[in-house]
């Protein structure tokens, strides 16, 4: 019997977006074919943007038509940064979830998409509204969730401010907090999720951590015990910001995460003997 359940989210898509080398989309097909039969609750498996600011992705729609998702019950997810990238997604009835990337920082946001945070939640109200049509579920990407490089005012009251809007006027059921460039302390950690948790937000709080790999686990207690019960993660931890101090900095290794929770008696649905195989043909495509 296991003490309590969590929600796993595999992270393909931002392990590969950064690669310079384009990964053949037939072992991309193969790779996430694996990951379906491993059992995450969400695979996120692609985006539909702009292939030049994410070549990578480029063949996103390709690879939805090919993998073999009708043996799955994993959900599937995709990135959209704007609502003609959300409509490229829609006609896909494979996927269930849209992601949209939001920031806490300015300067981030004018960055990473070239919008304004106002003018981003006035794309994300759109992206809600033709989501909710389709049945489609929204997670937004609260980026630089736990401080900035940039010198942005930065903290919790502003986190709260920013899911109280995003709950109650766009009805956003689950909110991602994401720590971009893998600077959080344990402490911040906790402090960040335990305040937030006290509210009383009509969403789901999940955690999408870069991290160094040693610093894994003690990072994923503390969100653990702030009570996130939802995490991403990528395989071995690749992917993460090129901007992160340390190059070392990467997702949350997804093994890292299932020897933590395993030790403790909490619950996945994850199958071992899948998760090895996916875990092992992943070096043909991270080397």
């Amino acid at each position: 019997m296991f003490h309590e359940r969590v929600t796993l989210v595999e992270c393909p898509r931002d392990a590969m977006q950064g690669m310079s080398d384009f990964i053949d989309t037939s072992l991309k097909v193969e790779y996430i074919n694996l990951l379906l039969k491993c059992n995450f609750d969400v695979l996120d498996v692609g985006s539909f943007v702009s292939p030049k600011a994410i070549p990578q992705m480029k063949d996103t729609a390709e690879v939805l038509d090919k993998i073999e998702f009708s043996k799955s019950n994993t959900e599937l997810l995709t990135i959209v940064a704007n609502l003609k990238g959300a409509e490229k997604a829609i006609e896909f009835e494979q996927v269930g979830v849209l992601g949209f990337p939001l920031s806490v920082s300015n300067t981030f946001q004018l960055r990473n998409t070239n919008k304004s945070i106002e003018d981003s939640i006035l794309e994300l109200d759109k992206i809600a509204s033709l989501a909710a049509s389709k049945n489609k579920k929204i997670v937004v990407y609260l980026s630089m969730g736990f401080g900035n490089p940039y010198n942005d005012f930065w903290n919790t009251d502003i986190l709260s401010d920013y899911i109280s809007k995003l709950t109650s006027e766009l009805s956003i059921s689950t909110i991602a907090l994401s720590d971009t460039i893998g600077i959080a302390t344990p402490d911040l950690v906790f402090k960040v999720f335990n305040e937030l948790n006290k509210s009383s937000f009509n969403t789901e709080l999940s955690a999408h951590l870069h991290v160094q790999p040693n610093k894994a686990t003690e990072i994923l207690d503390a969100a653990f015990k702030g009570g996130c019960r939802r995490f991403d993660g990528a395989i071995k931890g690749f992917g993460g910001c090129p901007m992160a101090e340390d190059k070392l900095t990467g997702n949350m290794p997804t093994e890292i995460m299932l020897d933590w929770l395993n030790a403790r008696n909490i619950g996945t649905n994850i199958d071992k003997l899948s998760f090895d195989k996916a875990f092992h043909f992943s070096s043909k495509i991270f080397n």
